[in-house]
């Protein structure tokens, strides 16, 4: 997500008349306000212990009303969505050119599971979306799109290490492939949960390479 930031400047005030000044808002441009909108979110989640954010409070956060809110998003659900896509886009993206650029399968698993949970650290906000703490009180929709999201991650290890296990001449690569995806996948929720709920001071890349050398 592009950076963003809310500005409200103040227009120069002439030297023999500073009291005819008056502070203007600058009207943002077109989009704009979406995005201030989504890295407002984002940045309420960053908060350790936050609650079930509310529009009122976003709404609040922003200098604006809720009705501002909801001229570019139908619903907080909505809102929602737009952090998910940054996070699919984003993700998928990067697994893309790892894919590219990694022939080994084995080395593409593990810079894929070390990219997710080096986004996760630059993102504690998109961390707490991903592991569905952010999701409890939200539409039920949110939950089965975030799923969906590690079913493709799984989905893109087991296609990885199924070639490395040709590779290594396995006699069942498909399922071996299988069982070390799922664990992959499994490690890399675990630690997205423990940075979430440790208040993001557990860094989820803690011993990393370590513990790829121990599972792969």
């Amino acid at each position: 997500m592009p950076d963003a930031q809310i500005s409200n400047p103040d227009l120069p005030q002439s030297p023999a008349a500073p009291e005819a000044a008056a502070p203007v808002r600058k009207r943002p441009k077109p989009g704009e306000r979406r995005v201030q909108i989504l890295e407002a979110l984002a940045t309420m989640l960053e908060q350790p212990g936050a609650e079930r954010i509310t529009t009122a409070a976003l709404a609040a956060r922003l200098d604006v009303s809720e009705a501002a809110l909801y001229r570019h998003f139908a619903s907080k659900a909505q809102m929602f969505e737009g952090l998910i896509e940054f996070i699919e886009q984003s993700v998928f993206t990067l697994v893309n050119q790892i894919s590219e650029r990694e022939s080994a399968g084995n080395q593409q698993a593990a810079k894929v599971v070390a990219m997710l949970l080096q986004f996760s650290e630059k993102n504690p906000g998109m961390t707490r979306v991903m592991v569905g703490d952010a999701l409890v009180f939200e539409n039920e929709r949110l939950q089965q799109r975030m799923n969906q999201f590690f079913d493709k991650i799984e989905s893109q290890l087991r296609q990885s290490l199924r070639s490395a296990a040709d590779g290594d001449g396995s006699a069942t690569p498909s399922a071996d492939a299988q069982v070390r995806a799922s664990m992959l996948t499994s490690f890399v929720v675990g630690r997205l949960q423990r940075f979430a709920r440790s208040g993001f001071k557990r860094a989820p890349s803690e011993h990393l390479e370590a513990s790829l050398a121990r599972m792969l």
